[in-house]
């Protein structure tokens, strides 16, 4: 597989994944009636289903990660081919974009926004600590092939008990911070966000390799 076709498997799957979870918030608040666990029910369920079909289909392709932190990891532990790793956050940055845009323009919002959500604290930072320290457990810990189930199933947990509703992940984050709408984060908040995620992804990959010397 050529490293183009790695990038753009990439950017289309962070595209989608930014697109259902933002657009799944935008159709569950303005069903659910003001009633905010409806709306974060709706958001989860379409990010679960999302998930795991876009790991499915596009896995063969670049291993589906959609989130730096996991092509960090990936790139330390020489699954993914360390020069291949600047490629791939940056058409994860790129289509974490595209997926906010594309999230408005089928709800006829302004495609172009920035976010207001204030979502800060060390409660919520060491939340996304706790949650992207459990991805990246799930992703390496996972049996070959039913990585897709496992870690659509964490993200779904993690909605619910992260007081950060799980972002775990730099491009959830960087594409949420240009939507103002209900899966938003003001850009302020961002760059706490992905310190907290860069830690929990060395957690998560420590707390793997602990577990696996034990096995051996």
């Amino acid at each position: 597989m050529s490293a183009w076709h790695r990038y753009f498997s990439e950017l289309v799957g962070t595209a989608a994944l930014l697109c259902a979870v933002i657009g799944s918030g935008i159709m569950g608040e303005q069903l659910a009636g003001g009633n905010t666990a409806v709306a974060l029910l709706a958001n989860t369920l379409a990010t679960v289903f999302a998930l795991y079909v876009l790991i499915e289909t596009l896995g063969p392709v670049s291993g589906a990660h959609f989130n730096p932190v996991v092509s960090m990891v990936m790139a330390y532990r020489k699954d993914l081919a360390p020069p291949l790793l600047p490629g791939y956050v940056l058409a994860q940055l790129m289509g974490a974009a595209l997926g906010a845009w594309v999230a408005h323009a089928m709800f006829g919002l302004e495609i172009g926004q920035w976010s207001e959500k204030v979502r800060t604290g060390p409660a919520q930072w060491f939340a996304e600590v706790v949650a992207t320290a459990g991805l990246l457990f799930v992703i390496l810990r996972s049996p070959e092939g039913k990585a897709s189930a496992l870690v659509a199933c964490y993200i779904g947990a993690a909605y619910w008990f992260t007081a950060s509703t799980s972002f775990a992940n730099p491009a959830a984050a960087f594409g949420r911070m240009m939507s103002n709408t209900f899966a938003g984060i003001s850009p302020a908040d961002v760059p706490a966000f992905m310190l907290a995620q860069l830690v929990g992804g060395v957690v998560g990959w420590v707390l793997h390799g602990l577990l696996q010397s034990a096995s051996e």
